[in-house]
């Protein structure tokens, strides 16, 4: 049986590179040959491996009896009988699809534009995720039961609109880029007709144009006869941060008839803190020098005179951290920690001091269940 990472070096499996969907087919083919979709996948990738045929050993024909069954040795395997199947939109890295394949859910496709992303969707489940959703035809995509979309947030979202204002570009549905991809996500759910989909974004969401964008998107999915349920619900149950995001989520009116039995689950009580979750002794590259610290102060000073709003966010250990932002590191919106007889700690990056570094959290302490897990067990309990 040959490894998946064997696989991976002989065919040069780099989604970051990658300039068109080959990869996607023959990723999604070798997950799903034996679960009734691989006729999606099946020519575009034989066409895939004869075009790099000449630069692969071991590939004396095209239909993957050299490749199958594969040893899949990545971090996230699939379950070996699933109990449903689903597609992952906007995917990210994929974690609200690892949330319903613990449910015992198998993803049958996958679809994400940003490049570094793919890379480490790959890395986590061994498929590179389709391009850009608005280039994908409905009859491209199996048939499934589930449909995930975590479409972008960033035209509705409070930072996002905010940025967008100063820039004097459009946010909401004017932002021809983003604010669209809702109706991608429509036009899939109206051809393909999933038992049930869950939808989430901002809670801004809601109060967006006056209402009026939240208004249209309920419109847009009840006239596709969906059955509607949506509530905001906080991250802050399961991780020191306060992480507001709108869930929505609709069952087939053709099927459930106004008895799909839905309920949003009850949230536990906060019992984590920051500092819970940190490193018990950080680098000392974490440490702001006197220079930068000086520096941020007064920065921030200038702009509250000014009344622009901007500055860092010092965090009381034992209580909560805000929303870490997108933009986290760029404009100097820092989420400070203080410490002992030394300047102040940063949690993660600042924009002149540590670009690009990871967040210091004690791994082990994160929490491995939340929203990603209480939601699927609702929605697949009432499916």
């Amino acid at each position: 049986m040959v490894k998946y990472t064997e696989i991976r070096k002989k065919l040069k499996i780099l989604p970051e590179k990658e300039k068109d969907n080959g990869l996607a087919h023959l990723t999604h083919y070798l997950q799903n040959h034996k679960n009734g979709v691989s006729q999606y996948f099946h020519e575009p990738a034989v066409e895939y491996l004869r075009q790099i045929k000449d630069k692969v050993d071991n590939l004396e024909e095209p239909y993957f009896q050299t490749l199958l069954p594969i040893k899949w040795d990545i971090p996230f395997p699939i379950p070996e009988k699933s109990k449903f199947k689903f597609i992952d939109l906007f995917a990210g890295i994929g974690g609200i699809r690892l949330a319903y394949q613990k449910q015992g859910g198998k993803c049958v496709f996958t679809s994400e534009w940003d490049k570094f992303a793919k890379k480490t969707y790959e890395a986590n489940f061994w498929e590179v995720p389709f391009g850009d959703i608005t280039k994908i035809t409905e009859n491209e995509i199996p048939e499934h039961d589930l449909l995930l979309a975590g479409f972008p947030c960033q035209p509705f979202s409070i930072a996002g609109v905010s940025k967008k204002n100063s820039l004097g570009r459009s946010h909401g549905f004017l932002d021809k880029t983003q604010g669209t991809l809702f109706f991608d996500v429509a036009r899939i759910i109206k051809a393909k007709r999933p038992k049930v989909f869950m939808l989430e974004n901002v809670k801004n969401l809601i109060s967006h144009d006056k209402h009026r964008t939240f208004d249209l998107i309920c419109k847009t999915l009840e006239e596709l006869d969906y059955y509607i349920h949506y509530k905001i619900l906080d991250g802050s149950h399961f991780v020191p941060q306060h992480r507001e995001r709108i869930i929505i989520v609709g069952f087939d009116k053709r099927l459930y008839d106004g008895n799909e039995n839905f309920n949003f689950p009850k949230l536990p009580e906060i019992k984590y803190c920051i500092s819970q979750i940190l490193e018990e002794s950080p680098e000392e590259k974490y440490t702001l020098t006197n220079k930068l610290w000086s520096y941020l102060q007064t920065y921030a000073e200038k702009h509250r005179a000014k009344g622009n709003g901007f500055g860092f966010g010092m965090i009381d250990l034992n209580g909560i951290s805000r929303t870490l932002s997108a933009r986290y590191y760029k404009d100097g919106s820092e989420i400070l920690l203080p410490q002992n007889g030394k300047n102040i700690n940063i949690l993660g990056v600042t924009p002149s001091y540590a670009r690009g570094r990871a967040f210091r959290f004690k791994s082990s302490l994160v929490p491995r269940s939340g929203l990603s897990t209480i939601i699927p067990n609702a929605l697949t309990r009432a499916a």
